[in-house]
């Protein structure tokens, strides 16, 4: 009799067993940033803490850099499941549902109090919504990325003084917008390359947070940092429609927390560091930081916003002016 329950315990462990193993999920978040930026730092931090609150249910790989493909990559694995999470830009996200770009627009936003204004508003919510019903994957949380600024060898000062000039920008319509307004050569060019491509002369010029100008060491190949801040900048997190549809509604409210408190954390991180950079590229690594004229700038763009190549309506880019 003992032999028999015995046999029988050890029939229901091996039978449970492979179940078990299969509730277990290792899941794949891709972003192409470096691993110094707090952006990874808080992706990793939000790995453990999904891990701790799902019991271990789902734990996570964070794979950086670009490690497993460019930005247009990762946002078509995200699609294809292949990748369960990513950090995205919104002129990226935007392929999907292009309106959702609004918010990368070229002198969109007065200062960062106007974008965090938009970054909490039903706007954008509205947005991130038709942008889940149109490709399936979901955004879940938004970081700030940072005021785009551009280095050069030389002083950017006016829209002028960009004319002619080798940029590189992300391969996505709203980027390429920018040197196209201001008669610059818009080159898209991956950005795992932007630095050889500054070294080698294959582009004049980039443009990026002073966090990411710093952690990818591009003032190494530029002499000038021109604050032309053209563009407040999000991330968003945007979790795979096949991993979102399979999570419980507990799971998804653990999942939308956890990257909530890390990008609100990694938001404060790169906001104080943005203006420390300020004074460090000019005193501690001697580069010409040059205080561009914003007002001419945003003049330049300012009938581009609203006109026919854009893919919102008036209507909603007058809901954005209006958050205060």
């Amino acid at each position: 009799m003992l032999a028999t329950r015995r046999l029988a315990l050890a029939l229901v462990l091996a039978l449970a067993a492979p179940s078990a193993a299969l509730s277990q999920q290792k899941l794949k978040f891709a972003h192409v940033y470096e691993t110094s930026e707090p952006y990874h730092a808080w992706a990793l931090w939000a790995a453990g803490e999904i891990a701790k609150r799902t019991g271990n249910r789902y734990t996570m790989d964070v794979f950086p850099a670009s490690s497993l493909g460019n930005e247009t990559q990762i946002n078509q694995s995200l699609s294809l499941g292949t990748v369960d999470m990513i950090y995205t830009g919104q002129a990226f996200a935007a392929r999907i549902y292009p309106p959702l770009g609004i918010g990368g627009a070229p002198y969109m936003f007065r200062d960062f109090d106007h974008w965090k204004k938009y970054a909490e508003s039903a706007v954008l919510h509205d947005l991130e919504e038709a942008y889940y019903k149109k490709g399936g994957n979901k955004p879940i949380a938004a970081v700030y990325y940072g005021v785009r600024h551009t280095t050069a060898n030389k002083p950017i000062v006016r829209p002028e003084d960009m004319k002619g000039l080798k940029l590189r920008v992300p391969d996505a319509p709203l980027y390429i917008m920018y040197p196209k307004v201001v008669g610059a050569n818009a080159t898209p060019i991956a950005f795992a390359e932007v630095y050889l491509a500054l070294q080698n002369g294959t582009v004049d010029a980039q443009e990026n947070p002073l966090p990411t100008i710093f952690a990818k060491k591009f003032y190494e190949v530029q002499s000038h940092i021109n604050l032309t801040g053209h563009i407040t900048e999000m991330l968003f997190v945007i979790v795979s429609g096949p991993l979102w549809s399979r999570l419980s509604l507990g799971e998804r409210e653990v999942f939308q927390d956890v990257f909530r408190e890390a990008c609100a954390k990694a938001t404060a991180e790169i906001a104080a560091s943005e203006i420390r950079l300020v004074d460090e590229f000019a005193k501690k690594y001697g580069k010409t930081v040059v205080k561009s004229d914003r007002a001419a700038f945003k003049r330049a763009f300012a009938k581009f916003l609203v006109g026919p190549d854009v893919a919102w309506d008036k209507a909603l880019y007058d809901k954005v002016q209006a958050l205060k």
